[in-house]
């Protein structure tokens, strides 16, 4: 039987939210569990300028693990990209519906007959668009209405610097009724234009109003990685538990590891992000969570966001997860948690 060889470098990405692989990577355990065997850990967003940071969109790099938005994992699954989906987690990161001041426009029903930003990027898939229009169909569902019962109304972004930007320039144009934001940067953005919050989906009862690009999140692999390298999946995959784990009892460092992540000060984070988001981080493929992803799948098929469907039950492979568990179960009880080491930030 011929076993392939190990690889020198395994690599790792994620979207500037909380993750167990953010809180990981921080702290060094990725280091401290791989370093032993020769086998660097790298991250795509801290890599040198010529390695392929289209990875983190594409999947295309074998060696890579991702944590990130759901938008651009199922577009590579559904390109034809060979990817394993092996976690999924759900962090309610604030999603609400932006209006002007003084409009008066409150409450999901309101925004009926509203010209709703949709912006337009020129990227391989759009996840921004994607998350508008998911975050917009969710809160009008809310109120038993649909899309049509709105229109969208495009605002391309080229020329405009940071999240949100050309959306909330064109609500301050009045080319736009509303807008859809979401996380820290958009809470800090709203409160210097002075916006006011029309629609908190995270105030709506029912879960699946809010199913959107980082709700739920998946972890993924390369398939090639996983049938050459199933311990060193399982192995990456432990470390995230014991981040979860760690996170759990550690808020206030979760708090100053989100801000780097994010980019977003103290009030962002705070605003973004509920009590207890510290405890939120485990990963598993829950029948609910995979449900919930299923209904994403469909929603941004339906809208043109994926060439080709996604079956989400084949696509997951709950086995590494298992094996990561028992794995960290086997570990002796009294071993010592790695040792914090100052790090800096890494580039969101």
């Amino acid at each position: 039987m011929t076993h392939a060889v190990q690889p020198p470098t395994l690599w790792f990405t994620r979207c500037p939210v909380p993750t167990a692989t953010g809180i990981a990577a921080d702290r060094r355990w990725f280091t401290d569990e791989f370093a032993p065997d020769g086998i660097a850990v790298r991250s795509l967003q801290d890599a040198a300028p010529d390695a392929d940071r289209a990875a983190h969109f594409t999947h295309a790099l074998p060696g890579l693990f991702r944590e990130g938005g759901n938008v651009p994992a199922l577009w590579a699954r559904s390109r034809g990209e060979r990817t394993r989906l092996i976690g999924l987690t759900w962090i309610e990161e604030r999603q609400t519906v932006l209006v002007r001041p003084g409009s008066g426009i409150r409450g999901a029903d309101a925004l009926r007959g509203l010209r709703l930003a949709a912006p337009v990027h020129d990227v391989a898939i759009d996840f921004w668009r994607a998350m508008a229009v998911r975050g917009f169909e969710g809160a009008l569902a809310s109120a038993g209405l649909a899309l049509d019962d709105a229109t969208l109304v495009d605002v391309p972004a080229s020329g405009y610097e940071g999240q949100w930007a050309a959306e909330l320039a064109a609500l301050r144009r009045g080319d736009v009724d509303a807008v859809y934001v979401k996380g820290a940067l958009a809470v800090e953005a709203a409160r210097r234009e002075g916006a006011e919050v029309a629609v908190e989906l995270d105030a709506l009862t029912d879960r699946r109003f809010r199913i959107n690009n980082g709700t739920p999140r998946p972890i993924t692999v390369h398939q090639q990685l996983l049938d050459d390298h199933p311990d060193l999946v399982d192995r990456f995959l432990a470390v995230l538990l014991r981040a979860a784990d760690w996170a759990a009892g550690h808020p206030g460092e979760v708090a100053r590891i989100l801000g780097a992540e994010t980019g977003a000060g103290a009030d962002g984070v705070a605003g973004a992000y509920r009590p207890g988001t510290h405890l939120t981080l485990h990963p598993d493929l829950s029948a609910e969570r995979l449900g919930l992803l299923a209904e994403q799948e469909a929603g941004l098929r339906a809208h043109g966001f994926l060439p080709e469907p996604v079956d989400v039950t084949s696509w997951a492979d709950p086995e590494p997860l298992r094996r990561a568990a028992a794995l960290n179960e086997s570990r002796p009880t009294d071993s010592p948690p790695p040792t914090f080491r100052a790090t800096r930030n890494p580039t969101p």
